[in-house]
């Protein structure tokens, strides 16, 4: 069953799932010259984070898990990156940024708390 999927069953996966869809709704006005960079970055390193964590879990030594859980670790540091940018940008207000850094953090704090576990 689909359902029982490792990482379906973590408070981390529905926070990263809440960060890509804050995302994706905070990119669809983006300006048209940002496409193919910005909207297209930040999306891409957005769906990256629960991609990696859900790739890693399945993996059977502690090793490869660590690889791909450090993946979504590097990708969360795109996204903040991103979203600062945009803010320097104005692409983004402030509010718009606080909101993707607090949903940001959550998941870097459940992220690295999974990481120290298997460590």
């Amino acid at each position: 069953m689909i359902e029982n999927r490792p990482h379906k069953r973590l408070k981390l996966w529905k926070k990263c799932i809440e960060l890509v869809t804050h995302l994706y709704e905070v990119t669809k006005v983006f300006p048209r010259e940002e496409e193919f960079g910005l909207k297209s970055q930040l999306r891409r390193a957005a769906v990256s984070v629960p991609s990696n964590i859900a790739e890693g879990l399945t993996r059977f030594t502690k090793k490869d898990k660590l690889h791909f859980l450090n993946i979504s670790q590097g990708s969360l540091s795109e996204v903040d990156a991103q979203a600062e940018i945009c803010l320097a940008l104005k692409i983004i207000d402030q509010k718009v940024y606080d909101d993707t850094m607090v949903k940001l953090l959550d998941v870097q704090m459940l992220l690295s708390g999974l990481i120290r576990s298997l460590r």
